[in-house]
Order: structure tokens, then sequence, then C-alpha cells
């Protein structure tokens, strides 16, 4: 088993006789001396190793950063980041004018094709052509309307290969074209409706993970911070078991005690020791733990400063509601699902038939010569304006428009019920915040108490002025007392960071939490 930085490595000939109960050892000189250099090179090793972890002393607060900046979570939040950033300039490009370029150059042709004759008769020819071209067009999509403008230019070539081959050419210098659904749902209206309020709340989402970050940060900080301070009381009550035992055995020799109260006192010496070993592996998984989640890839032992104060700032509670619909995502989540569900309306109704309009307009013309071309350029147009739309379709369209108008009406009474248990919830931290403040502040004075009472009740026991009964009473009331104060203090800074999480907002620096990486 690996030992702890904290845990002195012995070894001598009596810890060989538990693994053979039944086996007596008899050592010769030589094997003792061969086991006392071995004993010397594991301690050596042991020390050697421990000098090369690099011990951390650091606070709250700079736990906190560290793990803001370099923890695993962060990076996921911030890969997510950039996911969320890209798909929303995606989003913005559907918007501008798309430039397209189609160009082919050469496309050869070989082939045995069936040709339509002059007469009307079909007969099968040997075509031999290299085709070139290419066409550049504009396209712009209508926002208010749906519809969709374009505009290209383009240029073709054909060249007849074999006897008597030729070159013609065909020229489009100009087509201008639209195409118009009318009275149909219109996604490019409601998306430029939902896109930002979706971006919106995500990067309000990456500010909650970040503060969520912060209170796992605080949290696995405390666990090993308890951790620590309960092996340091565990040692300390080690050497005052220990101190007290070896003064008791004196008394009971005289006969001043017991046989019973001396027993006790060694039990409690002998719980001592298993509280130290108990104590020692629990700061060594809660420091692990802490490792892992700050993403320090070597070994590292932790030396955490107990948070001296805590801040006296006070949060009014219409404030803290205030800041929290302010910056968090719940809030903008709410509108876009009403959003959604009112535009799945509108698809709804409007899906029942479909007409478009299509028109085009350009000039265009061929010859053997590109100049020849050009110089008598013929316009063509087109217009086409067609309808869809079911006859019959036994009510599955007036359904799904009731589906939608349900669902309308269910997000409505969610986001609603959502909304209040929202409100609710920030007002109920707000309040709970204040009292484990008052909490801590009461389990402090208590603490110090009960110091000064197991300082004065061991004194007298020690001058035989009260029993032993009293004097484990005052020792396990200050055990009780430490770990309560220290439990309101964890308590107390898990609330803070929980309230900066539910409002976005830091009332200790009067600050909005609600910010982005640079390069986003």
């Amino acid at each position: 088993m690996p030992s702890s930085p904290n845990t002195l490595i012995t070894l001598s000939s009596h810890s060989l006789m538990p693994l053979f109960p039944h086996t007596l050892i008899t050592l010769s000189p030589y094997t003792k001396m061969r086991i006392f250099f071995l004993s010397l090179a594991l301690l050596s090793c042991s020390y050697s190793a421990i000098c090369q972890m690099n011990t951390l002393r650091l606070s709250l607060s700079e736990v906190v950063t560290l793990a803001q900046s370099d923890a695993p979570d962060v990076l996921i939040a911030n890969t997510r980041l950039n996911n969320n950033y890209w798909r929303y300039q995606s989003f913005l490009a559907d918007y501008k004018p798309q430039i397209l370029l189609d160009a082919t150059a050469p496309d050869l042709l070989r082939s045995i094709a069936p040709i339509v004759l002059p007469d009307g008769a079909t007969a099968f020819v040997d075509r031999s052509q290299i085709t070139s071209g290419i066409d550049i067009s504009l396209r712009q999509q209508i926002t208010a309307t749906g519809g969709t403008i374009f505009a290209s230019t383009g240029f073709e070539r054909i060249d007849l290969l074999g006897s008597g081959g030729q070159t013609s050419h065909l020229v489009a210098p100009i087509s201008l074209g639209f195409n118009q659904p009318l009275f149909a749902y219109n996604p490019l209206k409601w998306n430029k409706r939902i896109e930002p309020l979706r971006y919106s709340e995500r990067t309000k989402e990456y500010a909650e993970q970040m503060e969520g970050v912060a209170f796992d940060a605080a949290d696995l900080f405390f666990q090993v911070l308890i951790a620590q301070l309960n092996l340091a009381a565990a040692k300390q009550e080690k050497v005052n078991a220990d101190t007290l035992f070896s003064i008791s055995k004196g008394r009971f020799e005289v006969g001043k005690i017991a046989e019973t109260e001396l027993l006790n006192i060694e039990l409690r010496a002998l719980n001592a020791d298993a509280a130290v070993a108990q104590s020692s592996l629990q700061v060594q998984t809660s420091s692990e733990r802490l490792r892992n989640f700050l993403g320090i890839k070597e070994a590292v032992i932790f030396d955490l400063e107990t948070p001296a104060s805590i801040p006296t700032f006070l949060v009014n509670a219409e404030t803290a509601l205030k800041y929290a619909t302010l910056n968090r995502s719940d809030v903008v989540n709410f509108k876009r699902r009403l959003v959604e569900a009112e535009g799945a309306v509108e698809e709804a109704e409007r899906d029942r038939f479909n007409i478009n309009m299509f028109g085009n307009f350009g000039l265009s013309q061929t010859d053997k010569t590109i100049s020849d071309a050009l110089g008598k350029l013929l316009d063509q147009e087109s217009f086409q304006l067609g309808v869809q739309m079911p006859l019959a379709d036994w009510g599955k369209t007036k359904a799904q428009r009731e589906i939608a108008a349900s669902n309308l009406e269910l997000t409505r009474v969610s986001v609603e019920q959502e909304r209040i248990n929202f409100e609710r919830d920030v007002l109920i931290k707000v309040q709970q915040f204040d009292l484990v403040r008052n909490q801590v502040k009461l389990a402090q004075r208590a603490y110090e108490a009960s110091i000064k009472r197991e300082n004065i009740t061991r004194k007298r026991y020690l001058i035989a002025k009260i029993g032993i009964t009293e004097l484990n009473l005052a020792i396990s009331e200050k055990e009780q007392a430490r770990r309560t104060y220290v439990e309101t203090l964890q308590a107390f800074w898990l609330a803070y960071y929980e309230l900066r999480t539910l409002t976005l907002y830091d009332f200790a620096s009067n600050k909005s939490l609600v910010k982005i990486p640079e390069g986003f």
C-alpha cells in the first residue's frame, strides 16, 4: 500500500511476525543487519519521493481561478461555446448574398448515341466533342417575403472533333429571376427571431458552466480542507491521548485511579491512532479528486488556507432577482420556446397549400464566334405560377394545426410555471444565504468557547479535580464544535457560489459574470 506524505514507514523484525502467526522467527545477526539497511533504503526512497512532490499553497479564490482557467470542464465549455459561435455565424451567412461559380473545362465525350434526324427518323451516330463552360451566379434570399432573387452570367463552348469539326458558342451575359412562395411559411423570418435568442442562451449557458466549475472547485476545496483539518485535529488528539495515557498509568500504579478509568483512557489513545489513519486516507482521496478536477498532471501536495473571514455584503432579494432575470439563460430559454411554438403554429396553418411563383428574364445567343453571338442577343422570358394543395386529406391538416396550437398552449403553461419556480428558487437562495452567514458567526463563537472549556477541563483533570467522564465530554464537544464550524463555513461559501450561479452576478465585487473569452 502506498504511503501518504505524512506516514512514517517503520520496518522491524516484529512487523514480520503477523504474517506467520504460528511460526517462531529467529533472525541471525546478519539477517537483522540486512533488514536494518533495507529499512534505511526504503525510508530514503520514500523521503526522496515526497521531496519531489510539489506543495501548492492555495486559497479558496486561487483554487477557483485555477479551475476556471485550466480545468477539463472549462475546456469542454470552451469547445461548446466555439461550436455555438460558428453555428451562429453560419446562420448570419444565410441572410447575405451567395456568389457561386460553376465551371467545366473540359468535358470530353466520345460515344455512340441516338440522334433524331431532320426527317424525324432516329439513327445512331458517333459523337466526339469537348464541352467547356463557366457560370457565375448571385443569389439573395429576401427575409420579408421568404423568396429568392438571382442574377447570373454564363458562357459555353462546344468543339466537335474529327473531320469537318466546328466550334459553337453560347453566351448569356445577363439573366435575372426570382422565386417567390405565396402564403407559405417563411423560415427566414422565424429563424431571424429564434437564432439570436438561441445564441444568447448558449452564451449565458457558458457563463453558468463557468460558475458551475467555480462551485465544484469550492466544494472540492472544502473536502480537502476539512480532511486536512480533521487530520491535524486527529494528530493533536493522538498527542493529547498518549500524554494523558502516560500520566494515567502513573496514577494507576499509585492507586489514584481505577483500572476501568485507565482502560477508558487507553481506548481513547487507540481510537486516536485509528482516527489518524482514517484521516490520512481521506486527505489522499480528496486531494486526488481535487487534482484531477484542476487538470494537474503531476503529483502535488495541497496546503490549503482556511478562509479567514467571510464577506459582509448584503444581498437584496429584488436585486438578485433582477440580475437573475437579466443574466440567466433560463429567461432567454422561455422566450425562445414560446417563439418556436408560435412559429410551429404558423407553419401548420400555412402548409395547407403551396403556391409558388417563378419568373426569369435574360439575354442569350449562340454562334460560331463570341463576337457574333454578342452582336445579336435575343431576349428570353419565363413565368410560372404553380399551385399544390390537398383536395381531401381526411382531417390530417386540421389535426396538425390543432396539435401545434395545443403545443403552444402547453409551452405557455410550462414556461409560466418554470418562471415562477425560477423566481422562487432565487428568492429562497437569497434568504438561505443570509441564514448561513449568521450560522457561521454562531458556530465560530461556539468553537472558540469549546476550546477554552476543553483547556480548562483538561487542566482540572490533570490536577485530579474532575474525573475522566467530564474530560471526555469536553473533548467530544470541542471536536463537534470544530466540525460544525468548518461545515457551516463550507455551507456559506457553497451558498455564495451557488448564488453567483443563479444570478451570474458577483455581489462581492459588484460586476456581471456574463463574459465571453477573447476570440469569440
